[in-house]
């Protein structure tokens, strides 16, 4: 086993311990405030509110130049951290959520795209080079200091979220199902690989066989290989990719997308009081090939229901946690305040044993009002087990742990905008919160006194 395998269950283990005792009935349970961390301080510059104890440090801000002389871009969105090559040292990948016009790498009038080589930009646009793509930093979590940042990916459309995985890579989803024409000289809505270990922009390899559609956020199930995918659509699907050879996402492999057995087209958003989900039992899935992953009208979610898949409101954020797969749904339920689901696989996972065994499908939690959970987006789990969901809600927008047992508790709260949080993940040591601001442009190290 690989040292980057072992590392990535050895944290995935550690991080999902507590949530093995999350009850499917928590969705049913009228989740509540608490304040396990403590009452929020207002923060004196006016930015980020904190726990008592708690402090933050603000770098890779917008517009910053980084080390390679291009800009730091907007619209700081999905990240994931890796262990670094010194002690102390993480390596962040970020995503960012950019279009052709946006505040993007090159600068103003891009002036800086010469420094790169056009055969490192995915999409040089009609007018100009879209600017969405990733960034890697190098952090010190022991000094509090940036030590380096730099371009990563070049030239793709809206990358939202995305997912660890457990060979080190950043898997960065595409938000968006663009065709060639007009602004755009290529087809979007296509995931990319970044390594951890990236010095400079990695050549943009769409893995076209994981699906041409509206991508939000992905996990991989190291146990296994296969890749879970969310669809940012009100009547997106929940699919899985498996690889033909795992690790290698680029060499092709099959896309399916989740049935639940004996519910044919089973409507999960619990819009319409007469055709509720329950929460107090996992429902027993079923994958559906799907044909034509190219999708050139990105229909691959109408087919699906046509042949019985499941639809969800607005897949979002992903993680995978000690064998379980956790997404969040940001206008499911009720009051369209957002859900969590947990996915089980089955033991025999993407073989022909999986029907004697099925995966299960269960609704963790479902906002009951959106002053409890403000439509949640991309999230994680804690080293203490709980999931830490961030909100991308219409009014102020925080960091919201829950627990176990169905409480809600505030984690950070976005004092100087309306912006969304997002990209929240830990250290390798479990010691910094790291998160984005998108808004703000804010990228974000949190210490103090988590729980054990």
């Amino acid at each position: 086993m690989s040292t980057s395998r072992r590392w990535f269950l050895k944290r995935s283990g550690a991080l999902g311990v507590a949530l093995t005792g999350l009850k499917p009935a928590l969705a049913a349970a009228a989740p509540r405030r608490r304040e396990n961390l403590g009452a929020l301080v207002p923060d004196r510059a006016g930015r980020i509110d904190l726990p008592e104890g708690f402090e933050y440090k603000l770098f890779s801000t917008v517009g910053e130049e980084m080390h390679d002389g291009f800009r730091v871009p907007a619209g700081h969105d999905g990240m994931a951290c890796f262990p670094g090559q010194a002690a102390g040292e993480v390596i962040l990948i970020r995503n960012h959520e950019l279009l052709i016009g946006d505040d993007g790498p090159f600068g103003p009038g891009n002036q800086l795209a010469d420094l790169l080589d056009p055969a490192l930009l995915y999409d040089r646009g009609t007018a100009g080079p879209i600017q969405g793509g990733t960034t890697n930093l190098v952090y010190d979590t022991t000094s509090g200091e940036l030590k380096q940042h730099y371009l990563s990916l070049a030239g793709t459309a809206r990358n939202c979220c995305g997912g660890p995985t457990p060979w080190d890579s950043w898997i960065t989803c595409e938000e968006a199902t663009y065709t060639a024409g007009d602004q755009f000289a290529a087809d979007h809505g296509y995931n990319f690989e970044v390594p951890a270990d990236a010095g400079q922009p990695v050549e943009p390899v769409a893995l076209k066989a994981m699906g041409r559609f509206n991508h939000e956020a992905v996990a991989v199930d190291p146990a296994s290989g296969i890749v879970y995918q969310t669809e940012d659509r009100d009547d997106g699907l929940f699919y899985r990719f498996i690889p033909d050879q795992p690790g290698k996402l680029a060499r092709g492999g099959r896309l399916q997308c989740l049935g639940i057995r004996n519910a044919t087209g089973l409507d999960t958003r619990n819009w319409n009081e007469f055709t509720r989900v329950p929460s107090d039992r996992p429902l027993e899935t079923w994958w559906i090939d799907v044909d034509d992953v190219e999708s050139p009208a990105d229909d691959i979610r109408y087919h699906g229901r046509a042949r019985g898949a499941a639809i969800f409101a607005r897949g979002e954020g992903m993680w995978y946690a000690d064998g379980s797969i956790y997404f969040a749904c940001t206008s499911g339920g009720e009051k369209r305040g957002g859900q969590v689901w947990r996915y089980d696989p089955s033991p025999e996972e993407g073989q022909k044993g999986e029907r004697r065994e099925r995966a299960k499908l269960s609704l963790l939690l479902e906002s009951p009002h959106r002053r409890l959970i403000d439509m949640c987006d991309n999230l994680t789990v804690a080293p203490w087990g709980d999931l830490i969901l961030c909100e991308d809600g219409g009014g102020e927008n925080y960091l919201v742990g829950v627990t176990e047992n169905g409480d809600i508790y505030p984690v950070a709260r976005n004092a100087a905008s309306g912006s969304e949080f997002a990209g929240a993940c830990f250290s390798p040591d479990g010691r910094t919160l790291f998160c984005n601001v998108q808004g703000n442009g804010w990228t974000l190290a949190i210490t103090g006194p988590w729980p054990s």
